[in-house]
């Protein structure tokens, strides 16, 4: 599974190596409006954000000063990019840029108030565990923030789906991520909860997905009962 997983990244890796040169200019246009979706639903809550798939960085001026920004990628490529518009922009509010694999983050668990991941997690070898890592780093009361392709489950969409599939892959998307394996990880994850979920352009192909991380006291109270003594105990 380990040199499955490697070699998964490493084509991963390569694909957005290739497309690091042209990026801006093909998918910049394209999801302007879900990425700004995305970064307005992470500013209203702030504080440090961890962007997962920071890619070139065309987001990084976006965010307010305000708020300390730590981006990921796979991709060294896309980093060089990212890391030369901070330095030419001049963003102060961007704490550090890293290669990483978004399955295996390197950071503490509760470690922000926000993980944003923008077009990624139906693109990454494991989403599941790329979700769980979501999860422990981000902290209570914080919430994961997604813009996400959505797969249809049958209908003349996902026929098509079908059809486009090869050159999906090639543009690392996975035609076979529906809404049920979203449902299928908060289901099992008892800190998580869904806020949001909206359709974005373009053609309503993609959504703004929102899930809370839950204190552990709410979890507590939606999971037992008070006794005589106002105690809560598990049920």
């Amino acid at each position: 599974m380990k040199a499955q997983l490697a070699r998964d990244n490493e084509t991963a890796i390569g694909d957005y190596d290739r497309w690091a040169p042209v990026y801006d200019i093909v998918f910049g246009p394209i999801f302007h409006r879900g990425r700004q979706a995305a970064i307005a639903a992470a500013e209203r809550i702030g504080g440090r954000i961890l962007e997962v798939g920071i890619g070139t960085g065309i987001a990084l001026r976006d965010y307010s000063p305000r708020n300390r920004i730590v981006g990921i990628d796979i991709s060294a490529q896309m980093l060089e990019k990212a890391r030369a518009r901070v330095s030419e922009l001049r963003l102060a509010h961007v704490e550090q840029l890293s290669v990483m694999d978004a399955s295996n983050l390197d950071f503490p668990d509760n470690s922000f108030d926000v993980v944003m991941a923008q077009y990624v997690v139906s693109t990454v070898p494991r989403p599941e565990a790329t979700l769980d890592e979501f999860a422990r780093v981000l902290k209570p009361g914080g919430e994961i923030i997604l813009a996400s392709r959505l797969s249809e489950a049958s209908g003349i969409r996902r026929s098509i789906e079908h059809f486009v599939a090869p050159a999906a892959r090639k543009l690392g998307w996975r035609t076979e991520f529906g809404w049920e394996r979203y449902l299928a990880w908060e289901a099992r994850t008892p800190s998580i909860e869904l806020v949001e979920r909206r359709k974005m352009p373009p053609l309503g192909h993609f959504a703004l997905i929102r899930f809370r991380k839950t204190d552990p006291q709410h979890l507590i109270e939606t999971s037992g009962v008070r006794d005589a003594h106002g105690t809560i105990r598990r049920q």
